[in-house]
């Protein structure tokens, strides 16, 4: 998780140090995705098209659509924001997935996640300062793309119930690849050399941080290393300071903290929820050990 964490965080500055060279964050998404697109070629070649085969190609298309939205918000935040601030306020996305597991996949969320998640919005608030910094619409950007973020995790639950992980995967930048294309010409400019190597540059950090991200929830509860992802934010404000001589302000660190520990609640609730199902459902060595 913490190499994820550095991955995703040298990925944004590589996205801004694009944008420096005149490539729009439209654009950046294109390229991103259609680099990204071009690792996975050989696993797809290896494995055969077979691994394609899919009854629910409308809720990958819904996915990609979304994630394509929260792309774009994501990658001209990073591009017009500092980079720390940027990050921390993306850092709701668990707290978006709780509401929306709560309203759109009938989830039971008690009253200490839905606390959490409320404490979690406070620290927005903090690092916003409505009536004290000027919001614009620069500033809104992250969030909007955590929404949107959030909302495609959900809709990866629920692909995680009937699909492979690897295929889910595939699928998203294979559909990203042409989508992010169409906006991405309305802005289009002829990319330098260097900055095509930037971009197959945030490609592979892209493959390789998902890998990383994956496999450390594949390894361990998403509560033990939830708390290790937010070390982005150091990573980003060390990486921001010495690329850009960006400097975060209290309010920012702050913030971040709030959010951050209501999101880790969050996920170390569930983790005790999902393990008192386990031990209560049917078949379950607990249950057989006392019938």
């Amino acid at each position: 998780m913490i190499a994820a964490a550095f991955l995703f965080a040298v990925m944004n500055a590589a996205i801004k140090l694009a944008a420096a060279e005149g490539l729009h964050p439209f654009q950046i998404a294109f390229f991103r995705n259609a680099f990204a697109l071009s690792l996975m070629l050989p696993w797809l070649a290896r494995m055969g098209f077979g691994v394609l085969h899919t009854d629910r190609l409308k809720v990958h298309l819904w996915r990609a659509g979304i994630g394509l939205i929260a792309m774009l918000c994501w990658f001209t935040a990073v591009v017009r924001m500092p980079m720390a601030e940027a990050v921390a306020l993306n850092f709701t996305v668990p707290l978006f997935a709780t509401a929306g597991a709560a309203i759109f996949l009938g989830e039971t969320v008690r009253a200490r996640r839905w606390t959490a998640t409320i404490v979690g919005f406070l620290g927005v608030l903090i690092i916003l300062r409505p009536g004290f910094a000027e919001l614009t619409p620069v500033t809104s950007l992250p969030i909007i793309a955590a929404c949107f973020m959030a909302i495609t995790v959900l809709i990866v639950k629920s692909l995680s119930r009937t699909e492979e992980p690897m295929a889910v995967v595939l699928y998203m930048n294979l559909l990203l690849t042409p989508l992010s294309l169409v906006p991405a010409l309305f802005v289009w400019q002829t990319p330098s050399l260097r900055a095509l190597l930037l971009m197959a540059f945030v490609g592979a950090c892209a493959v390789l941080a998902h890998i990383a991200f994956t496999r450390s929830f594949a390894r361990a509860d998403a509560s033990a290393v939830l708390p290790f992802d937010y070390a982005r934010l150091p990573f980003v404000a060390a990486i921001g300071f010495f690329l850009f001589g960006d400097v975060p302000d209290l309010w920012t660190w702050v913030g971040a903290a709030v959010i951050a520990a209501s999101a880790v609640y969050i996920a170390h609730r569930e983790s005790r929820v999902a393990k008192v199902r386990q031990t209560h459902r049917p078949g379950s060595e607990a249950v057989k050990a006392k019938t």
